[in-house]
């Protein structure tokens, strides 16, 4: 199968053949939604913690005799009842990471691009080089292009410093390398901008 290959005047200049079982694969959508659990379940760093009563510094004596003073029982100052006390039940460090087949991996991604090329969503450039580091000339670039609205990522083929410190401030755009494209980035962004480089790459990931 061919996909079109723009200029960054939004005019079709050729085309591209790419492989139809990346770019017209069967979306399964329960795999889209394993591979975005694995990827948001994997950022979190399960560092919360709380000390429990044997954590909390103090004495271990008893603050009072158990009877003869009219108060409540106490064993310990560092009960949870007390204020200072340890926490019942509390969060404690832990390891959250989560993993897929390699399969499964790929298949997702398969399903990811496949629905944004039926969706028309996908498209493919001859290259993005802007002649500057200026936010205005990439904020130029994607109007001339109709991708002014809803998010943006846009995948280079290598580090480019005018696409990435020109892309920096424009809210909802995002730069990614192939290598770093992931199923949960494709489906936040509504636009997908690739190089023709860089889409050779993304086949090859997803093959």
């Amino acid at each position: 199968m061919e996909i079109a290959v723009k200029n960054l005047s939004n005019e079709e200049v050729g085309k591209v053949e790419v492989s139809q079982d990346v770019f017209e694969a069967e979306v399964k959508t329960h795999l889209l939604h394993s591979s975005v659990k694995m990827l948001l379940t994997n950022r979190r760093r399960g560092t919360a913690s709380a000390k429990a009563r044997s954590d909390v510094k103090g004495s271990n004596r008893k603050p009072w005799a158990q009877k003869g003073t009219g108060r409540a029982r106490a064993g310990s100052c560092k009960s949870p009842l007390w204020r200072g006390g340890g926490i019942t039940f509390g969060p404690i460090p832990k390891n959250y990471n989560e993993k897929l087949p390699k399969k499964v991996k790929k298949a997702a991604l398969k399903s990811a691009l496949s629905a944004k090329h039926k969706e028309g969503e996908l498209v493919v450039v001859q290259d993005l080089a802007p002649e500057n580091h200026k936010t205005k000339t990439m904020i130029s670039i994607l109007s001339s292009m109709k991708l002014d609205e809803g998010k943006t990522l846009l995948v280079v083929h290598e580090k480019n410093d005018n696409v990435f410190r020109g892309s920096k401030n424009i809210p909802g755009v995002k730069v990614l390398l192939p290598e770093g494209l992931n199923v949960y980035d494709l489906l936040l962004h509504k636009n997908i901008v690739c190089t023709q480089a860089a889409l050779m790459k993304v086949q090859e990931k997803a093959l």
